[in-house]
């Protein structure tokens, strides 16, 4: 479903604040796949999805989604096959605008729209339905602005926004990085069911060693822009934070590996 053949991206490149970010990467993910990626700060973790999502276009390399090769597209036209989830839950939806005036947009999102009204009644009780899901009392919220709800609230709704069309491709970037940890870890547990539900081939990002490991079937470790570990199957299942340190280090080459680089 995603297939990354040696990604080259450098920064600022031919003044004193050059820097590679990405070296020669390739990645494949197969369909219905959940990896997540951990590494310390200037891994690459965030170039990796940005590279992926079109932010920016890369150096070198190609970049395919679903077979098809998306090198050369913009942000806007990968949108198309891409769900995302930002770790900032004030993006990612419209806050001036009504939960179920959100939901219709992201359901709407790559088609053509006429002048019809923007929520049927049959679209009003579908929504209900999801919602009611969520297990967050938003059911009975559908004309409430979504600016006043909480920031679990908010990613939860953006996690249901993003999936809505079944994206061939969901990313993840630290979706619960600015959330207490209780939120957070309701947060996961929903991101868990609509990707097993949906099969949706995902790519989670994390700053949690932990994380990265309970969640997803394969995870990968990135390192000044490679991937130098990627586990899956019964060895991820067996994964702990100490072994998970002991294989960074015997990989990287690097004792760098403490809280200070991976933060837990």
């Amino acid at each position: 479903m995603l297939e990354i053949k040696d990604v080259w991206k450098t920064f600022n490149a031919g003044t004193v604040n050059e820097k590679t970010a990405l070296h020669g990467l390739s990645l494949t993910l197969k369909e219905g796949e959940f990896v997540t990626v951990i590494g310390g700060n200037g891994a690459g973790k965030s170039t990796l999805l940005n590279a992926v999502a079109g932010t920016f276009p890369v150096d070198a390399g190609t970049i395919s989604i679903g077979g098809d090769d998306v090198t050369k597209l913009p942000e806007y036209k990968r949108a198309k096959f891409i769900g995302r989830v930002f770790q900032d839950p004030m993006l990612g939806t419209a806050p001036t605008m009504q939960i179920g005036e959100n939901l219709a947009l992201a359901l709407r999102r790559g088609k053509r729209r006429g002048l019809g009204w923007g929520l049927t009644l049959e679209e009003k009780e579908a929504y209900y339905r999801l919602l009611r899901d969520l297990d967050l009392g938003l059911e009975d919220r559908l004309t409430s602005k979504v600016g006043l709800l909480s920031g679990g609230q908010r990613q939860a709704l953006t996690l249901l926004m993003a999936s809505l069309q079944k994206p061939r491709l969901l990313l993840l970037d630290e979706h619960t990085a600015a959330l207490d940890p209780k939120t957070a870890a309701k947060v996961l547990a929903l991101s868990d069911k609509i990707i097993s539900e949906n099969r949706l081939t995902t790519m989670m990002v994390t700053h949690n060693m932990r994380d990265a490991i309970a969640h997803g079937d394969r995870l990968i470790m990135l390192y000044e822009g490679r991937i130098v570990v990627d586990v899956s199957g019964e060895e991820k299942r067996k994964l702990t934070v100490p072994r998970l340190l002991e294989l960074f280090s015997k990989v990287s080459g690097s004792d760098e590996a403490d809280d200070k680089l991976l933060l837990s």
